[in-house]
């Protein structure tokens, strides 16, 4: 399982900037999501999304400051806990890129690859690790294909919702026009340690200085608005308004 952070800007910010003094809590999370981290970002106005990833703690890591605390428009936080018999190595770390988009993912599919059958051979043949992260972003790939970016998404997951064994697929995906959170998750799957923390699979997001920003739970979210369950939250990157739709 994983933690998620997320945010989309009018002007360029970042991470640091916008969690202030709650930074310190966000990254104390990377104590037990600490399979690897990675860090990814996409201009509004670029056709191409850059990544940093480690397979180590972002705690532990000389880079984690330098990387996230460059302006930016848009940009994606990952901290991974590996799913039980998955490799911690930098190929099976977050976030995962193609183009202008780029994602990160907290949850797991039973089978790991339940979804390979859905996922068309031209992005099948991107795969780089062996994670069921990555074939999520690959089937997501392969319904954006076919119907567009926003379309596609919710197409693939009202699939996932209602034929794919999972725990979460709770999922942020961003591309240069639209920043996607989506909140799918089945309550009676958190983790046996975070089993007293019912909110574990919660997402909550926040407007701060001309940016929204979402992220996972665990750490001072005071303020922050929470997601619905089976829902996503579409960020519109040109002027940074934002609805929800219900998957």
């Amino acid at each position: 399982m994983c933690r998620l952070l997320g945010f989309s800007s009018k002007n360029s910010s970042s991470i640091p900037q916008l969690l202030g003094q709650d930074l310190d809590n966000f990254v104390a999370l990377s104590q037990i999501h600490c399979d690897g981290w990675g860090y990814s970002h996409v201009e509004h106005s670029s056709h191409h999304a850059e990544k940093f990833r480690e397979p180590i703690p972002a705690i532990d890591s000389a880079h984690l400051t330098e990387q996230i605390s460059a302006p930016t428009d848009g940009a994606l936080l990952h901290f991974r806990w590996a799913s039980k018999g998955l490799e911690v190595k930098e190929s099976n770390t977050h976030p995962f890129t193609h183009q202008d988009i780029t994602f990160i993912h907290n949850g797991s599919f039973r089978p790991f690859d339940v979804l390979k059958p859905y996922i068309s051979d031209e992005y099948l043949a991107l795969a780089e690790g062996d994670t069921d992260s990555e074939l999520y972003f690959l089937y997501l790939l392969t319904e954006i294909k076919k119907h567009g970016f926003l379309l596609g998404i919710k197409s693939a997951l009202t699939f996932i919702k209602n034929n794919i064994d999972h725990s979460s697929a709770n999922m942020m995906i961003m591309n240069k026009d639209f920043f996607v959170t989506a909140c799918r998750y089945n309550q009676d799957r958190i983790p046996d340690l975070f089993k007293k923390d019912t909110d574990y699979y919660e997402l909550r997001y926040k407007e701060v200085d001309g940016a929204v920003l979402v992220a996972s739970s665990g750490w001072n979210q005071e303020g922050w608005t929470q997601l619905t369950n089976d829902s996503l939250l579409i960020v519109d990157r040109s002027d940074q308004s934002h609805s929800t739709l219900t998957i």
